[in-house]
């Protein structure tokens, strides 16, 4: 797969809006803040492709990107407190819709900050992932902010509250110092 030919295909702002599914897709999820967009940029070696804000809560809609014959979905954070009671509600029928529709998932990529355990939105995400019987991988961000040692640690201790088989893949990224990133490129063509 060439991760250099991407374009943004559209934006969402609901689930009905959104068009019907036309080959596989790799969806992203994750709490706001959680480093989607810086993700999505460095995967596909093009600075400004997903806007990234140093405010969380800054990604509102779906946004389709297409690359390959293949769509990479970018979801709205969840979690985050910030936003008006009616934002985060119209946010969470984005990610529901999307998900309860009839599309091709190849593969989810659940994205953790390997700094912190994860939340009980973290837990409910993956709850819902292994119940719907979704493919999914777990990309845990900002492995920069600590030593390969605590890398280590953070990810056995993730694996642990998570619940997760040993055949969910754990990647670990640094989008600052672009490493992983050759990894989970491998894991994304592999479940195509």
């Amino acid at each position: 797969m060439d991760f250099n030919k991407v374009e943004f295909e559209r934006s969402f702002g609901t689930s009905k809006q959104l068009p019907p599914s036309e080959g596989p897709e790799i969806a992203f999820a994750g709490r706001s803040n959680v480093g989607k967009s810086s993700l999505l940029n460095l995967l596909f070696n093009r600075k400004g492709l997903a806007k990234v804000s140093q405010t969380p809560g800054k990604t509102s809609t779906i946004n389709f990107f297409k690359a390959d014959g293949v769509r990479f979905v970018d979801l709205p954070g969840y979690g985050y407190a910030r936003v008006s009671k009616s934002e985060r509600g119209r946010w969470a029928e984005l990610i529901e819709g999307y998900f309860n529709q009839d599309r091709d998932f190849a593969l989810v990529c659940a994205l953790i900050d390997i700094r912190h355990p994860a939340s009980e939105l973290d837990e409910n995400m993956i709850a819902f992932l292994q119940e719907a019987q979704l493919p999914f991988i777990v990309v845990l961000t900002k492995t920069d902010k600590l030593s390969a040692s605590q890398c280590h640690n953070r990810k056995q201790q993730l694996k642990r509250q998570l619940q997760l088989d040993d055949d969910i893949p754990l990647a670990m990224v640094s989008s600052l110092k672009k490493t992983g990133v050759d990894d989970l490129r491998r894991l994304l063509a592999d479940c195509l």
